[in-house]
Parts: C-alpha cells; structure tokens; sequence
C-alpha cells in the first residue's frame, strides 16, 4: 500500500465516522423534540442531508440508531476482574461493564442525550433490557471464574453469583442515571463509589 492509498483510506474512514456522527446526533436530537413515535427515518434522513440507503448501510433502522451498537463483552476486562483481588465484587464487575458501555472516546453530549431518550422510552428501554438479560448468563461464569480463583467452593456459588450481577444491573443502572441524568454530575467513578457505598449500608443495616 502506497502512501496515497493509505492516507486516502484514512480520508475515507474519517468522512464515514463523520457522517455516522451527524446521523446519531440528528436522530437523538429529534427524538428528544418530537417523541420516538414521531420520528421517521425520513425526517433524520432530511435532516442530516444523507439518503436513506446511506441510513440503512450504517444503522439498519430507527432503533438502532438511537440504541447505538450493542456493547460486547468481549469489550470487558475480563481478566483484570477475575485477577482483582477485593471485597468488593459488585463494584468491581459494575466498573468493567461500565467501561465497556461508556467508550471514552465517544461525544459525551450524544452519550448523555441516548440514555435520557433510552430511560424515557418504554419500547428503547425493553429492548435495552433483553440485551442485559442476554448478557446474564456469561456475566454469571464470570463472577463463578473468579470465585474459583480465589479458591471458593461453597455449594451455593451459582446463586451467590446470579445474585451478585442481579446487583451489579441495579448498580449500573443507577449509576447512569445519576451520571447522565444530574447536573452538574459526578465522575463515573465517584458515582459507581457512592453507588456501592449505599450497597454496603444497606447490606449491614445502617
């Protein structure tokens, strides 16, 4: 590859990641005005001045776009939970999902703006749900991994496990709502410590 093809790849790469950009914001800015019901994928169409095949070839529909890419888990860091030693379980397994959800590089007005329109949305919020409880059963052998590094052989390990990414879900979800929701906000990782903070109260009855 010559040192034009490379740089006109990068050109190209870029005016994709641009006009991605500028769908999303579009989308979510007028789901916020108008409603999810309201909007088209011709009204996001017009607004952004692309075509509808451009729409489809990156988003495949209108909840896609405002839902965004589904995270993976191969996103998490898995190995740095099941390594961490602490005492803390939940707060270390919310971290590394949270991690994965919120991509540090991503626009954060845009991060915000998805999941006030996501919370407020039945139908968005359902479809975000299914792909959590997807997750659950993988999430599950994870915290089983760990529990076995750390030498554990209890006989009720699976249910110790189910419930801990029981709690991590609430944790997470409480901690993006009061990261997008608040403002001024705190850090993620100051809301994910006051999160588990309150776990820990609650837990000891004080």
């Amino acid at each position: 590859m010559t040192d034009n093809d490379a740089q006109t790849g990068g050109l190209r790469a870029r005016k994709r990641a641009a006009t991605r950009a500028v769908i999303e914001q579009t989308a979510v800015r007028l789901v916020r005005e108008h409603g999810y019901d309201n909007v088209t994928v011709e009204m996001v169409c017009d607004e952004s001045m692309v075509s509808q095949r451009t729409f489809f070839n990156y988003f495949g529909s209108k909840e896609g776009v405002i839902l965004g890419p589904a995270p993976s888990l191969d996103d998490l860091d898995g190995e740095r939970f099941v390594r961490t030693p602490g005492d803390d379980i939940v707060h270390d397994l919310v971290r590394i999902m949270a991690s994965a959800l919120l991509d540090e590089s991503a626009d954060a007005e845009l991060l915000r703006a998805r999941f006030l329109v996501i919370t407020t949305t039945p139908e968005l919020l359902g479809r975000q749900m299914e792909w959590m409880s997807a997750q659950e059963g993988e999430l599950i052998a994870l915290v089983l991994e760990r529990f076995s590094a750390e030498g554990r052989t209890d006989e009720d390990l699976p249910d110790e496990a189910a419930m801990v990414v029981a709690l991590a879900f609430t944790v997470l979800r409480y901690t993006l709502q009061k990261l997008f929701a608040e403002s001024p906000a705190r850090s993620a990782e100051d809301t994910l410590s006051h999160a588990s903070a309150l776990i820990r109260r609650i837990a000891v009855g004080r």
